[in-house]
């Protein structure tokens, strides 16, 4: 278990966290560094800021610890000049300023007891950063670096846990957890995000207090998964969720496609999905629909005469599920569409081969609709044979149908580019009757268009370029004149 180090606080006078700010943000941690410093107060860069800064990753915002209060912190951000400042979180000791877009939350010291088993803690204001970074969850999100100093303070060895690639719970991991259950959810995220493994005491209070999920609230659930899905090793999180047997509490209806037990006939459902989460791309709509693309396969497995398993109707059922467990976790309507309808057609563009006529990838397209993008990168995900032609030729059959695409987009596109003068206007101004040569300086015309040397609405300079063209071939007057006769 994670203790205070009894270490003297490392120091580092050459600031050379803080220089590794982008320059945005290492300007605005100055200016308020120097506002809090004046009043005489404390002001700590604090938690996955300090985490990544130390990995090396990119840092977007800023999140301090103070011993200033929030009425302080007010005055301060304004004197530091914020340009607006939001007090949502006021009651936890939290407030929001922001500098040029960027988004800066400071919170003062604070401690939390759990006195009952409320889903949200009571809040009261602490002493002193330690007594702060006691109350956090993972070692890895407990240090602290001074605004001015660049002095960093790592009491529960959260440096040596990054150099480990661990994540630990600070103190007792029972006693973490319990005060927050959320804790349990977000080491899975953190997991994903980080790719970093869980310490052994971390790991089984996790799983012995899985239960404990059940009282937080749907919606901070739906949020954490969120963000797992999105992260660059979503596998990772989903397999550790697995494993400690949070699936039945936060994801119930996958519990029959990660208990699958397959057979040698058919591969792994669960190992397949996550292969598929982790190969497509982090929109949350496609991963969501990698994650229950196969979801209905263990109620829809059949067997035939040849000893040949199927699955159908799966995409059908799959989509029906979707929609069940993202309205349990009450995320948005048009979410919960979109990763519905992914599923439903996720097998539509596997069949793609060369039979299939221009008229029936239009169609895939109008069904489609504005999901197509989103459809092709998850058949192309969908793509897990242990065998590398297998692969090879899934892959090429996805890009000769992404071709096919843009050659009916292109061709529609042509199609929608006209000449500036229609048919009548052209023969209003030449004074012909009807022929095919209306044909050709339409044509023309639409040519010009395409190039960028004519505006589509440009008529009067359409009836300039068209009467000098004409000049220049008389044979075009001839035809117009034949077809009079």
């Amino acid at each position: 278990m994670s203790e205070p180090s009894t270490m003297p606080v490392e120091t580092r006078p050459d600031r050379s966290l803080l220089e590794r700010l982008p320059p945005a943000l290492h300007d605005i941690n100055d200016r308020l560094a120097r506002s809090f410093a004046a009043a005489g107060h404390e002001l700590y860069l604090v938690g996955g800021v300090v985490r990544d800064l130390l990995l090396g990753r990119p840092v977007t915002d800023l999140d301090y610890a103070t011993s200033a209060h929030p009425e302080e912190t007010r005055c301060l951000g304004e004197e530091a000049g914020a340009e607006s400042i939001y007090t949502v979180g006021e009651a936890f000791g939290t407030i929001g300023l922001v500098f040029a877009g960027v988004t800066v939350e400071i919170t003062t010291y604070r401690t939390e007891w759990y006195p009952t088993l409320d889903r949200r803690p009571a809040v009261r204001f602490g002493d002193s950063l330690l007594e702060d970074l006691a109350r956090r969850d993972f070692t890895v999100n407990a240090m602290a670096v001074h605004a001015v100093t660049g002095e960093l303070i790592d009491p529960y060895g959260g440096q040596l846990d990054l150099e480990r690639r661990l994540l630990r719970a600070v103190g007792d991991p029972f006693e973490r957890f319990r005060e927050d259950p959320l804790r349990i959810l977000r080491a899975a995220r953190f997991a994903a995000q980080l790719g970093f493994e869980v310490e052994a005491q971390t790991r089984l209070a996790m799983q012995e207090l899985a239960s404990e999920l059940q009282r937080v609230s749907v919606e901070r659930i739906a949020l954490e998964l969120n963000r797992l899905l999105v992260a660059p090793e979503p596998d990772r999180g989903l397999e550790l969720m697995r494993q400690t047997r949070l699936l039945p509490v936060v994801l119930p209806e996958l519990v029959p496609l990660a208990e699958d037990p397959g057979d040698r006939r058919h591969k792994d459902i669960w190992r397949h999905t996550l292969q598929v989460v982790r190969q497509s791309p982090p929109r949350l709509a496609v991963r969501w629909a990698a994650l229950l693309h196969d979801a209905a396969k263990p109620m829809t497995r059949t067997i035939d005469e040849q000893g040949e398993v199927h699955f159908f109707g799966h995409e059908l059922k799959g989509a029906e599920l979707a929609r069940k467990v993202l309205r349990r976790l009450r995320q948005e309507k048009a979410l919960i569409e979109r990763v519905a309808q992914l599923v439903e057609l996720h097998l539509r563009p596997a069949a793609y081969d060369e039979t299939w006529t221009d008229s029936a990838v239009r169609r895939l397209m109008v069904e489609a609709g504005d999901l197509l993008e989103d459809l092709l990168d998850l058949v192309a995900a969908d793509v897990t044979s242990a065998r590398a032609w297998r692969r090879r030729e899934a892959r090429a059959r996805i890009e000769r149908l992404r071709a096919h695409i843009r050659r009916l987009e292109e061709e529609a596109a042509l199609a929608q580019i006209k000449s500036p003068l229609d048919g009548h206007e052209l023969m209003a101004i030449f004074g012909l009757p009807p022929g095919r040569w209306i044909a050709e300086v339409k044509n023309y015309l639409r040519d010009l268009v395409i190039e960028g040397q004519l505006a589509p609405g440009d008529k009067e300079t359409a009836r300039v370029l068209a009467e000098r063209w004409v000049a220049e071939h008389p044979e075009i007057i001839e035809r117009g004149q034949q077809a009079r006769r």
